[in-house]
């Protein structure tokens, strides 16, 4: 009953974050990027906040040994953001997602090389059909081979939405690294503080003042984003991340939907292809890392069969 209430948990948030894609999509032709990134992440510290104060944990949920971490994820992982806004407006919603689905890809890759961590034939395997999905997905949007030429906006949101989930496998590895000391409370709420003042230094580059119905969707991309990203967080307490990862790429679906409902788009046949072999090889790597943790633990409990 935990796993089924944490993976409902999970979906719940697929399917908000899909849902704040959908309105920075709406917003995007009209509101600065920088101002989107700023309602992203300012009016996402309402519900968190909200939460921490709910648990009574603000003090301690916010301390932190390692301030300057943070300010590199905020950094890393804003970037991101602005990259992948930029790419939405630039796709159809399902395409957008699906290039996104390499950041799993490239954040093995990164952690091999910053980390230190051995990866073996297998998870180097799953890497290489990863990036094979990868050039199916971009390779229409490049123009590579084909006969009709793409627009320029066209191939700059795929390159702009592969720069993302390359940066959004880097941000992975800081969140690791961050979670040896720091509370996922404090992770997050850093994150998003950083990243409204990263937005709001764009603010001499030209804002817009909102209508009222720009308003509402500015602020619902924070909510939705602050509300997915709590929900997330708290699915972890009722089921471990080989469980809920896999449920992840149903963001897909609520992707293809969203596209066809709002924006009147269909996904190509690429995409669908590119799509599936990455989340094969994304759900490889899930499963790979959730049997050497068991086996670990295995050969731990032999070792030390007493806890000596």
């Amino acid at each position: 009953m935990r796993f089924l209430i944490g993976i409902g948990l999970k979906l719940v948030s697929t399917v908000l974050f899909t849902g704040m894609g959908a309105l920075v999509k709406w917003l995007s032709d009209s509101v600065p990027l920088g101002q989107i990134v700023f309602s992203r992440n300012f009016f996402a510290l309402l519900p968190i906040l909200a939460v921490l104060v709910w648990q009574s944990a603000v003090s301690n949920g916010l301390k932190t040994d390692r301030f300057s971490g943070h300010v590199l994820r905020a950094a890393i992982g804003c970037a991101a953001m602005f990259l992948s806004f930029a790419a939405l407006r630039r796709l159809t919603f399902a395409d957008a997602t699906a290039i996104s689905f390499a950041a799993p890809i490239f954040s093995v890759v990164f952690a091999a090389m910053l980390l230190g961590e051995v990866v073996r034939v297998f998870r180097w395997s799953a890497v290489a059909i990863g990036f094979l999905g990868v050039v199916i997905m971009l390779w229409p949007h490049l123009s590579i081979g084909g006969s009709e030429k793409m627009e320029n906006s066209d191939t700059l949101g795929a390159i702009l939405a592969l720069a993302s989930a390359v940066l959004a496998g880097l941000s992975v590895i800081q969140v690791r690294r961050l979670t040896q000391t720091e509370t996922t409370s404090a992770i997050v709420f850093y994150f998003s503080a950083m990243a409204a003042v990263i937005g709001l230094s764009t603010l001499p580059w030209g804002w817009i003042m909102p209508n009222s119905e720009q308003a509402l969707g500015l602020i619902g991309i924070g909510a939705l984003g602050g509300a997915a990203q709590m929900i997330l967080t708290h699915s972890y307490r009722f089921a471990p991340a080989s469980i809920l990862a896999p449920f992840h790429y149903l963001s897909m679906l609520w992707s293809i939907a969203a596209g066809y409902l709002f924006f009147e788009e269909s996904p190509t046949l690429s995409i669908l292809a590119g799509a599936a072999v990455v989340i094969g090889a994304g759900v490889f790597v899930i499963f790979r890392e959730a049997w050497i943790g068991l086996d670990r633990t295995a050969q731990k409990r032999v070792r030390t069969p007493y806890g000596g």
